[in-house]
């Protein structure tokens, strides 16, 4: 038989189930605002306490309610926060179980997919499916097979607060971490972010990427393209992003397309310039934004991941095998014509800050860069190649736009005179047959 105690606590929990089943919209929102007060923090133990060990019968009231109101935004917000305690606690798998079964994890993805809800509601739905993740394997191949991976992506993307983007990064983060049945699928997301409209989902994607790319181990062929086309931001902090992420990927299979993709950025298209400012010109209003074209911040962008200067973990400086497959890309040639481009100047900067550092590198280097220069040129970029830009004139900048600086020919031609393992060191043939597939591409376009 039960005690008294016991009889009256049953009492007590019959009383507050049917005062829930009999409240209306406000009602309900004072009862969960109590509960949210009374319970944040509780282990499951306790909470079983609380209810008489009845605290499953009130979380099937919440999820039911939630299943049936969420679409109006009826207490969202509280509902959420209210099974985020049950979810939450220690010793919770129960309660997670519960709410898996009744499909849970599918409404928390729907909800992050309505227009009509609000931002705060949609977070409090992003942090239980963080919980569920985080419970392990199991719950986050369950989120990636209910298709998960696309609604949070679309959801970071459209996303108007950084504060509930940060909590989807990490949400994301751990879909990545202890996952490999669907890592790859994580991966795939993030690199399909990369295009979208908010920097701030922008340099949180490259973030991930760069956290994701180590445990993936291989590359996708579509994020070279992606990260290069990201380096034409406005916005310094995404650029950042973008260059750290190209300084881990050159140690992958992609390194030959990024260095060849890099060099290319330094010499926009024509075509491409000339169609851009067209449209620029058309349209009295923005004559202003001409100097910010993307193909010139990408220029720029280019220049400073090649190596504008002595910090670590910039490319040509950090590894000389780097900076020697530059060369038979035609770096220096690309570098030459950004200093030319007197429509950017931060271009101009940074591309000869980095051309400083071939020449401190490679005597040849410094050799056709003075004879192509003329000595006048050359003693300027000596003195300040920094601040070059701000003294040349119109026909010095013709002369470095229009640069047909060929040093990859040059080793080619003075290979017997110049030691070539002096300055290449020893390679291996399958090196070697890279870089004479270079020279021979370069040759076949001059």
């Amino acid at each position: 038989m039960t005690s008294i105690k016991e009889q009256a606590a049953i009492s007590r929990l019959l009383s507050f189930l049917q005062e829930w089943d009999n409240a209306g919209k406000v009602a309900r929102s004072h009862i969960l605002d109590k509960f949210i007060e009374t319970n944040q923090g509780k282990t499951a133990p306790e909470l079983e306490q609380e209810f008489s060990q009845g605290a499953s019968l009130f979380l099937v009231r919440l999820t039911t309610s939630l299943r049936i109101t969420y679409m109006t935004d009826s207490c969202l917000e509280k509902l959420l926060r209210s099974i985020g305690i049950f979810l939450s606690a220690v010793s919770s798998n129960r309660y997670l179980i519960e709410f898996l079964e009744v499909g849970g994890v599918l409404t928390l993805l729907e909800i992050l997919g309505l227009e009509k809800i609000k931002e705060e509601a949609k977070k409090e739905s992003v942090k239980l499916l963080q919980v569920i993740a985080n419970s392990g394997r199991t719950y986050k191949e369950l989120i990636c097979e209910s298709y998960g991976v696309r609604s949070i992506a679309e959801f970071l993307a459209k996303s108007k607060s950084e504060e509930t983007q940060e909590e989807v990064q990490v949400l994301l983060d751990s879909l990545v971490h202890g996952n490999p049945k669907y890592q790859n699928q994580v991966y795939k997301g993030l690199i399909a972010l990369l295009p979208c409209e908010s920097p701030k989902a922008q340099q949180l994607s490259l973030q991930t990427l760069r956290t994701a790319q180590p445990i993936i181990g291989t590359t996708h062929p579509s994020i070279v393209d992606c990260v290069l086309k990201v380096l034409g931001t406005m916005h310094l902090e995404v650029q950042y992003e973008a260059i750290e992420l190209i300084k881990d990927l050159v140690g992958y299979d992609v390194r030959q397309a990024l260095l060849k993709g890099l060099v290319a950025l330094l010499i926009p298209s024509v075509k491409e310039i000339s169609k851009l400012q067209a449209k620029i010109l058309s349209d009295p209003s923005v004559l202003q934004l001409t100097p910010s074209l993307p193909m010139f911040l990408q220029q720029a962008a280019a220049a400073k991941a090649i190596g504008p200067n002595p910090r670590p973990r910039v490319l040509a400086r950090n590894d000389m095998s780097i900076a020697e497959e530059l060369l038979y890309l035609r770096v220096v040639r690309g570098l030459m014509a950004a200093m030319g481009n007197t429509d950017h100047s931060n271009s101009q900067r940074l591309a000869s800050l980095t051309l400083e550092c071939f020449v401190q590198m490679f005597p040849l280097v410094a050799e056709h860069v003075r004879k192509c220069m003329g000595e006048e040129l050359y003693q300027l970029f000596l003195s300040n190649a920094e601040d070059l830009y701000m003294k040349i004139d119109s026909i010095q900048a013709d002369i470095l736009a229009a640069n047909t600086v060929n040093v990859t020919k040059a080793l080619c031609l003075h290979g017997s005179s110049y030691s070539m393992n002096t300055l290449y060191g020893s390679r291996d043939s399958a090196q070697m047959a890279y870089l004479t597939h270079f020279e021979e591409d370069v040759e076949s376009k001059e």
